[in-house]
């Protein structure tokens, strides 16, 4: 019974795969580099590493221990759904050949017919660029995981995401990298300024506005568990970041080289003036304000990382650090909005500062790689200022809609006894999926 089970299974795969392995007798293999093709394979493994393990040890470590494992378990999971849906459909719908300027075809879902595919202009594979690309996909969504820390509902967050992968990260995508409106337009988002960091960044202010406060916020002091963690998770978000935004060349080349050196310089400035302004302000530096102000310069770099030279890196790192600690305290002390590890004032306000700002660096008289024929300083910075908005205007409608539509059929938070026993027993301890 069982060998006949397998033999069935073997047939079904068979079958499934034909259309794929067709290619490989009916068409010629297209030229690629390998070593372009072995970067590219590398940086995917590099910005896997971004999220498991580096921005759940990052996120981890800034939580009380209560909720350590429920922060593992949500990127875990996260990374989980968002390959899926990117492999099933996502990629499909964001950068197919078909299609119009908002949303793909289904022309590539299950990857079909990128075996033995090259994209225009690329020298790898299509399957390693969509394998590129999902890492992207996973990381996303895992950044949201930042501000419903230590009272969102497990279930809730598992089919918030995976909606918001689809409804939200996908769309965005297709607009700017895969051949949409906002990319025919111009817009230059290098490695994911726009893409990443401002819809996630958006998505996480709105999602941290509909949760409400932990309880005891603001009055109660909330410190890290672990900053030591958090500092781990910080490098493997560094290291990682190389392959983020020296993938993003797509090439090994010197494209690739320059992306990294500003990534690397970038981070380094504006860890050294978070520290800084730390000193000044509270008296003496710490371990999580480094980890904090090496990811807001990553950030911010990120958009701008293979169009700019040194010199625009270390002024974006100079203001990554100043401006995204301002944001920190505007969020949380002046307003306070409880997003609770600092996403949106982190990740969306280093995004979109770059994003726009890029403009301005790119320019050849000052070191960056000049702008497309047609363009100059003043119409790119209108362009990256209205894709800017767009793209955020579009990620907080879309937000609050699937949070609330989510809401109807799993609640949002916990109860306020789980709250307080901690997430890592009320959810994970017994039924991760308990409606109680």
């Amino acid at each position: 019974m069982i060998q006949k089970f397998v033999q069935t299974a073997l047939v079904f795969s068979a079958a499934m795969s034909a259309p794929a392995m067709a290619q490989t007798g009916m068409v010629a293999i297209p030229e690629t580099n390998s070593g372009d093709s072995a970067w590219i394979l590398t940086a995917s493994a590099l910005v896997l590493m971004m999220t498991l393990p580096g921005l759940a040890l990052f996120y981890g470590g800034l939580v009380r221990a209560k909720n350590f494992l429920s922060v593992l378990v949500q990127c875990g999971a996260i990374a989980a759904i968002a390959s899926v849906i990117w492999i099933v459909i996502g990629y499909s719908l964001a950068f197919s050949v078909n299609g119009n300027g908002f949303i793909g075809s289904l022309e590539n879902v299950m990857f079909n017919g990128l075996l033995d595919s090259v994209r225009e202009g690329q020298t790898t594979g299509e399957l390693a660029f969509a394998l590129f690309q999902m890492t992207f996909a996973i990381i996303t969504p895992a950044l949201i995981v930042g501000a419903w820390v230590e009272r969102a509902r497990f279930g809730w967050v598992v089919a918030f995401s995976a909606l918001w992968s689809l409804l939200v990260y996908v769309p965005v995508t297709r607009w700017v990298w895969g051949s949409g409106f906002l990319a025919e337009q111009g817009v230059i988002d290098f490695a994911g300024g726009i893409v990443v960091h401002t819809t996630a960044g958006i998505s996480a202010l709105v999602v941290a506005l509909m949760l409400g406060k932990r309880i005891g916020f603001p009055r109660t002091l909330m410190l890290p568990h672990s900053p030591a963690l958090t500092v781990a998770g910080a490098g493997l978000l560094w290291v990682g970041w190389f392959g983020f935004n020296g993938g993003s060349a797509l090439a090994a080349n010197d494209a690739a080289a320059s992306a990294i050196i500003n990534t690397h310089v970038g981070a380094s400035v504006a860890a050294i003036v978070w520290l800084m302004i730390e000193r000044i302000k509270v008296g003496k530096a710490t371990a999580v304000g480094f980890a904090t102000g090496a990811v807001a310069g990553l950030a911010t770099i990120t958009p701008a990382a293979g169009v700019i030279g040194p010199g625009g890196a270390i002024i974006l790192g100079i203001l990554a650090g100043v401006v995204c600690f301002w944001f920190v305290g505007l969020v949380k002390g002046t307003l306070k909005i409880d997003d609770s590890l600092d996403v949106f004032a982190v990740h969306g306000i280093g995004g979109i500062l770059g994003s726009v700002l890029l403009a301005v660096f790119a320019s050849e008289a000052l070191g960056g790689a000049g702008y497309a024929e047609g363009a100059g300083m003043a119409s790119q910075l209108w362009v990256q200022v209205k894709a800017v908005a767009i793209v955020g205007a579009y990620s907080a409608v879309v937000t609050l809609i699937i949070g609330y539509l989510v809401s109807m059929v799993v609640p949002m938070r916990v109860s306020e006894d789980q709250e307080r026993d901690g997430l890592d027993i009320s959810s994970h301890g017994e039924r991760a999926w308990d409606l109680d």
